[in-house]
């Protein structure tokens, strides 16, 4: 899942990323929720800075439904949220901008 409030962000990762896994977007904490949930995905990667919810308190609400979910943050504010999301009980962090094969390796290490 990738949850992201910028479309063009969001349509990016899409792209980087769409040959290799099923996508599943939202764009906001909320609706990040909602969808895991539903779906049950195997790595959530997730936005910091966002409108109804942000990423640090839709990580904590995601840990508490599934304390086993594999949540990383994807955020150009790394120095000041990072630690936040960290904390929230996200995995790692990846600094906007990221390359594909960023993703993919950051991915990969959680899919194992």
């Amino acid at each position: 899942m990738v949850v992201e409030d910028d479309s063009a962000v969001l349509e990016t990762v899409q792209i980087m990323l769409g040959d290799k896994y099923e996508i599943i977007p939202a764009t906001n904490g909320e609706e990040a929720v909602k969808k895991y949930k539903m779906f049950k995905p195997d790595v959530v990667l997730m936005d910091v800075m966002m409108p109804v919810m942000d990423g640090v308190e839709a990580t904590k609400e995601i840990k508490k439904i599934d304390p086993q979910a594999k949540i990383i943050g994807l955020t150009a504010y790394a120095r000041k949220k990072g630690k936040e999301l960290l904390d929230a009980g996200a995995l790692e962090v990846v600094e906007k901008p990221f390359t594909r094969r960023q993703l993919i390796e950051v991915i990969e290490k959680y899919l194992e």
